[in-house]
């Protein structure tokens, strides 16, 4: 897609002077950005650059020191993180955040507590209903295990300690996915994975995407070759700071972009 495009898109979510501190240590600085609707981004630096604080930040784990966030225009800087997530903004981790002993379907089925009726009345006093919300469930978990990977959903009642690594990552991105998230915020996905298991499982999210509907992804990745693939537009930062914006094309020809992962003067 051309930036172009892209340009024509309304904005999703935006950052306006977005700072975050850590006491002497200033993680954001003054950061600016937004991404697109329906747009893949990637959102690239070295370690420390401030990535995942950003993430941290518009998903209500860490307060902004100052500057504004906004989704669709709306005000989400003091959001609390159930907020954000009733705000149909979702994500996963770099280290893995499932409960090993659990089914698939037990994982999978504790992201979609927006529309889960878990309340202990209901569950006592409304036994055909519970039980007619149970199914739902579990038919809606197989349904995108189906859409999303058909062999993972073979094991759905299987426990996640028994998968390996490739299988776990799969669960944590669905479970992102069961509340039909409008953005994804996906961190580091690749982490202890392979080149090639890598590949698998971003061939799944496309396959997804294509298949139900264009939800928008922020990716933090340190795969180039994945970033390349995957993404639209790119977003460089450095120490807490903006320092390149432009295609996969353009940010790797970018001196600033060299000096930072490099090193070089």
């Amino acid at each position: 897609m051309s930036q172009q495009a892209l340009n024509t898109k309304p904005k999703l979510l935006e950052a306006q002077n977005l700072t975050m501190r850590f006491g002497g240590v200033t993680a954001l600085d003054s950061l600016n950005l937004h991404v697109n609707e329906g747009e893949v981004l990637g959102l690239l630096g070295p370690n420390g650059s401030g990535k995942t604080t950003f993430f941290n930040v518009i998903t209500g784990l860490y307060r902004a020191s100052s500057g504004q966030v906004y989704f669709r225009g709306e005000g989400l800087t003091d959001a609390s993180a159930q907020q954000v997530y009733l705000n149909a903004i979702t994500r996963t981790f770099q280290r893995s955040r499932l409960s090993l002993p659990l089914t698939v379907f037990d994982n999978i089925a504790i992201g979609d507590n927006r529309r889960l009726n878990t309340g202990l009345l209901f569950n006592l006093f409304t036994r055909k209903a519970f039980k007619a919300e149970y199914d739902r469930v579990v038919n809606q978990v197989d349904s995108l295990l189906k859409t999303f990977n058909p062999r993972l959903a073979g094991k759905i009642f299987e426990p996640v300690a028994s998968l390996p690594m490739i299988d776990r990552r799969r669960i944590e991105i669905c479970r992102a996915l069961i509340s039909e998230p409008e953005l994804l915020l996906l961190d580091e996905p690749s982490a202890g994975m392979t080149h090639d298991e890598t590949v698998e499982v971003m061939d799944d999210i496309l396959q997804v995407r294509s298949k139900i509907k264009p939800f928008t992804i922020i990716l933090i990745e340190h795969e180039m070759g994945l970033i390349q693939r995957m993404t639209e537009r790119c977003i460089v930062l450095n120490y807490g700071k903006k320092i390149a914006e432009g295609t996969y094309e353009e940010i790797v020809t970018n001196r600033e972009v060299q000096v930072a992962y490099l090193g070089q003067e």
